[in-house]
């Protein structure tokens, strides 16, 4: 299961302790979100989406100070998730372990919080023109909304498979296919690599379904091997 990044795990202890200074019940979505605004990557992401930060900030201290009062108790007691924090945080956790990836940042949780559309969190987002394709977008290809922003970004995790590949790039392509591969090195794993290690198990007693896999890739067209049946 991928671990929290060091960040998160800050995040997320700051949103619960908002919650408890306020006395609040839950800590709500909102809470999250005020917290992840000083998260360095989640920040990274809602700035070159072009979200004013400062106004998103005040935005959302002024809902949880005005709004939630009806989520204030009488006793001291440590704030508990809502459902739909904890919701994204396992979306969050499911999508980095499919992705192959070994850890969580607050990056990947804010995104997330989209999907949660009747909440006031992913509202505010939107409020400043930011939607999840905008960060997806700059999350995996390093685009950004903000005009200049995509050419300052270095992906997190760019240098773990990165030997190799330190060559300078030619000037005039402005630094374009370097950010493509620091790209690609954050977010894929190089099967290759991986299996010129010895990382991956071999394959035994497949030889003819190999064969015929190799066949159907060599296509010119209609070239997406299919495998049917029972599994193994």
């Amino acid at each position: 299961m991928p671990a929290f990044s060091q960040g998160l795990e800050k995040a997320l202890h700051q949103a619960l302790t908002l919650a408890n200074e306020r006395h609040h019940e839950y800590a709500t979505l909102e809470h999250l979100l005020l917290a992840l605004i000083d998260d360095t990557e989640a920040a990274a992401v809602m700035r070159a989406c072009n979200v004013d930060l400062d106004e998103l900030k005040h935005t959302v201290l002024t809902y949880i100070d005005t709004e939630l009062d009806n989520l204030v108790t009488g006793y001291d007691e440590d704030s508990k998730p809502t459902a739909g924090f904890q919701r994204v945080i396992q979306r969050a956790v499911i999508h980095v372990q499919s992705s192959g990836r070994e850890e969580v940042s607050g990056a990947n949780v804010l995104v997330a919080i989209f999907a949660e559309r009747e909440s006031h969190a992913a509202y505010f987002l939107q409020e400043q023109q930011m939607t999840r394709y905008d960060a997806v977008n700059y999350i995996s290809h390093g685009i950004a909304k903000r005009p200049g922003a995509s050419e300052n970004r270095t992906p997190r995790g760019a240098d773990d498979e990165q030997g190799g590949q330190n060559g300078a790039e030619p000037q005039e392509e402005n630094g374009k296919k370097k950010q493509q591969q620091d790209a690609l090195t954050a977010y894929c794993i190089n099967l290759n690599n991986k299996a010129k290690a010895g990382k991956i198990d071999p394959l035994i007693g497949r030889e003819s379904e190999i064969n015929r896999t190799i066949q159907v890739l060599c296509r010119r067209s209609k070239n997406n091997p299919l495998y049917v049946g029972d599994p193994g």
